[in-house]
């Protein structure tokens, strides 16, 4: 049957389904992409508490008003407290209690923030009578910050598990695209201008570092130890951010490939196979580097089973053109399966093309919050 036909929906989804049970369902089924929701930290009967939490620290304050960090820290006093106090299990409905008595009354405070937001100076307290009054140094400590968690020692972020959080992801196989070559959707996103090469690179090459770099629409959190090759990040995404009631869901890539100077054999073949690919089967789609241009670096995220995107692969890559520095996504996909395609117009589209800085909202946009930071 074909994957265009809806035919194959369960009546009845259930209430509560872990990763583990994600992993036994088909490649392509409605039940693993329609539970793809959320964060791996957070099981389901979570969903509301965190939500309204991140919504008073960042969603619900006005568009003019929002600070892109504010919400990085929301992230990492949830992710924080995850880590120290219930590693060894999702966060529930339980826990709702413990970030009521740090940060109700701030919600009542319409002195320090508007009703029903926490300003930074309210989290950040709130952070010390939840976790200890070592939180705000360490999450201003770039020594003593790293996965998005904020360590109480640089020894403690040394030693950091990355077991804890892969044991709550049941990771899918790898889904490259499969479609021929001319039902694929190949597609580049604008170039967003950099401060210098070497700043880039040194960002990204530290994986542990890309949470800082996220933005109102979403955020990649790295699973495995070690540098960037053969890394595989969570993606959680955020969409109607605008409205102030966001949808989150997630997915999963890993880094497959990575091309520098080090081999400028295979640096040279990779952007002539991406360059070629854009003009045989893209759409009226720009080179991925100007004519005239340098390649300098590029990297694959090939997509795993429940992707929000279905199957295929996104591309970083940096390049120079007429002696300034860029980045830029290039993606290569297959034609969306039912599910996939209904939801991402719903509730994905604008949102992947903000993130990867189509518009060029800074807060929407991962590129840009990289830029703002390395420029620092």
């Amino acid at each position: 049957m074909s994957d265009d036909a809806p035919s194959a929906i369960p009546a009845e989804l259930p209430e509560h389904l872990e990763d583990e049970q994600l992993d036994r369902a088909p490649r392509s089924s409605v039940l693993r992409f329609a539970r793809m929701t959320g964060s791996s930290i957070a099981a389901r009967d979570a969903a509301p508490w965190l939500t309204d939490f991140l919504n008073a620290a960042y969603y619900r304050c006005d568009v003019g008003a929002r600070e892109v960090d504010d919400l990085r820290l929301a992230f990492a006093i949830l992710t924080t407290y995850w880590y120290r106090k219930a590693s060894e299990r999702r966060l529930h409905l339980t826990d709702l209690s413990a970030f009521h008595r740090a940060f109700g009354a701030g919600r009542f405070d319409a002195g320090s923030s508007a009703r029903g937001t926490l300003s930074r100076e309210q989290l950040l307290e709130g952070a010390g009578r939840l976790l200890g009054d070592w939180f705000a140094g360490a999450y201003a400590d770039d020594e003593r910050r790293g996965w998005g968690i904020a360590f109480p020692t640089a020894d403690e972020r040394a030693g950091y598990d990355h077991g804890r959080r892969m044991a709550l992801v049941a990771l899918g196989e790898l889904t490259p695209e499969r479609a021929a070559l001319e039902e694929q959707v190949w597609h580049t996103y604008p170039p967003v201008e950099v401060p210098s090469a070497d700043a880039v690179i040194a960002a990204l090459t530290r994986p542990e570092t890309w949470p800082d770099y996220a933005s109102e629409t979403g955020r990649f959190t790295p699973l495995r130890a070690g540098g960037l090759l053969a890394q595989t990040f969570e993606i959680e995404v955020a969409a109607g951010t605008e409205s102030g009631r966001p949808i989150f869901t997630r997915g999963y890539v890993t880094i497959t490939r990575l091309v520098t100077p080090d081999d400028p054999e295979t640096l040279a073949a990779y952007f002539a196979e991406l360059e070629d690919g854009l003009e045989r089967y893209g759409e009226d789609e720009p080179r991925a580097v100007p004519g005239g241009g340098t390649p300098l670096v590029g990297f694959d995220l090939t997509t795993h089973a429940g992707h929000f995107m279905g199957s295929g692969h996104n591309r970083l890559v940096l390049f120079e053109d007429a002696g300034r520095t860029w980045v830029r996504a290039a993606g290569t996909w297959d034609p969306m399966p039912w599910q996939v395609s209904a939801a991402y117009k719903v509730a994905g589209r604008e949102a992947q093309q903000a993130f990867w800085g189509q518009g060029g909202v800074a807060r929407l946009s991962m590129l840009h919050q990289l830029v703002l930071c390395v420029g620092a």
